[in-house]
């Protein structure tokens, strides 16, 4: 085993450099503000919890999660995701005191790392939750602040993608033989391998109406015009008109346009039960955030109330805005010698006062001036002529 540099990081963890530091505050402030408007409360869960309560009703899978000991022997693990832990909070108290209850977060979430992917080990998360509400509105009113967001970040082009687990797990069910058919389709669909979907249903030997079905399925399914076009694959029940009654409210807070059904669309989430969807936006290859219905989550902790809520990938956000707020901030660096420091003193206290950002700097103690300046709009020395930085 090789021994650990000194400038090593754990795999996949990162470190995060001023300019995109202040990135991600933008975010942060600018999220905070929209949703507080919209009557959702910020909250913050510890970063360590329980093995056998939030780890294991998590859907994060176990080799996924960062484990580790206490003085008591007890198991930990780094959270691995929002919702388990405010679904833990929510039934131990807030709900006890009000119902519904709306809350938002801004946190870092741990996911271990198997092997050097590029994937990061520890990412943030922007999001709401909407718990004990289980009505369509809840839903969309979900939906709509999710693209809300994205438009309040600047975002003028994405698509999000909804889909429903229990309509899926119809269809699967009514045309495959076996649960270990449904669980193998399944994961492909998670995976988006619907060329191994193919090959699966092929390889199950099926009645010809029911494997002639799911192929018909796989190829029409994720490019809906109508979503009445689902029906001739699932009999009729309720949540086929839970995702009608779901597509006309969205077309009449007028945001169809953004929208498209995908009823292959299932997750490794476990806990999306209803409604469940995906945000996607060019400039990532992955999608920008995702949300849903999870009504079953809170049942693990003890209350039997709906749930749903969305989280937006902070990291795969800002690569979404790259080159939309890269403008250079005015900064002033005010240079000084000994002599001179109450003189430069007063200078950058008035360009303070007048709510610039100023730097306050010993000339004599630069190592590298001229890198020092580029980093700064306008340079002032005391005693000459202010000049501009590069």
């Amino acid at each position: 085993m090789s021994s650990i540099k000194m400038f090593e990081k754990p795999l996949g963890m990162r470190d995060t450099f001023p300019q995109i530091f202040e990135k991600v505050e933008a975010v942060r402030n600018t999220g905070r503000d929209f949703l507080c408007r919209r009557g959702y409360e910020f909250i913050k869960t510890p970063a360590v919890e329980y093995f056998d309560t939030v780890g294991k009703a998590s859907a994060i899978a176990n080799a996924h999660l960062f484990k580790l000991v206490d003085g008591q022997g007890n198991t930990l693990v780094l959270r691995p995701d929002m919702t388990t832990p405010i679904a833990r909070i929510a039934t131990s108290k807030l709900l006890k005191e009000m119902i519904p209850i709306r809350l938002a977060y801004f946190a870092s979430v741990f996911r271990a790392q198997e092997a050097e992917g590029g994937r990061p080990a520890e990412f943030d998360q922007m999001g709401i939750e909407l718990i004990g509400d289980n009505s369509v509105f809840a839903d969309a009113e979900v939906i709509v602040t999710a693209m809300e967001l994205l438009k309040q970040f600047g975002l003028a082009k994405f698509k999000v993608t909804i889909g429903h687990a229990g309509i899926l797990n119809c269809i699967l069910q009514d045309y495959t033989e076996s649960i270990e058919q449904q669980n193998i389709l399944r994961t492909l669909l998670v995976q988006r391998n619907y060329v191994g979907f193919e090959e699966a249903v092929e390889s199950f030997d099926l009645p010809k109406t029911k494997s002639d079905a799911l192929l018909q399925f796989i190829e029409e399914a994720m490019n809906l015009n109508e979503i009445q076009d689902i029906e001739k694959y699932v009999r009729k029940n309720d949540a086929l008109e839970y995702m009608q009654q779901l597509a006309k409210l969205l077309e009449i807070a007028d945001l169809a346009d953004y929208v498209a059904f995908d009823f292959t669309l299932s997750s490794h989430m476990s806990y999306y039960t209803g409604m469940l969807f995906e945000v996607f936006a060019i400039g990532s290859g992955f999608p920008l955030g995702n949300g849903g219905r999870y009504d079953g989550l809170l049942e693990v902790f003890g209350s039997k109330v709906g749930a749903t809520g969305f989280s937006i990938r902070v990291d795969r956000l800002l690569e979404t805005l790259n080159g939309q707020s890269d403008e250079r901030q005015e900064a002033t660096v005010v240079l000084f010698e000994d002599e001179q420091f109450e003189e430069a003193l007063a200078e950058v206290q008035t360009l303070r006062a007048a709510g610039k950002q100023a730097t306050l700097q010993l000339r004599s103690s630069l190592v590298d001036e001229a890198a020092f300046l580029a980093h700064f709009t306008e340079v002032v020395i005391v005693g000459q002529e202010d000049v501009d930085g590069e």
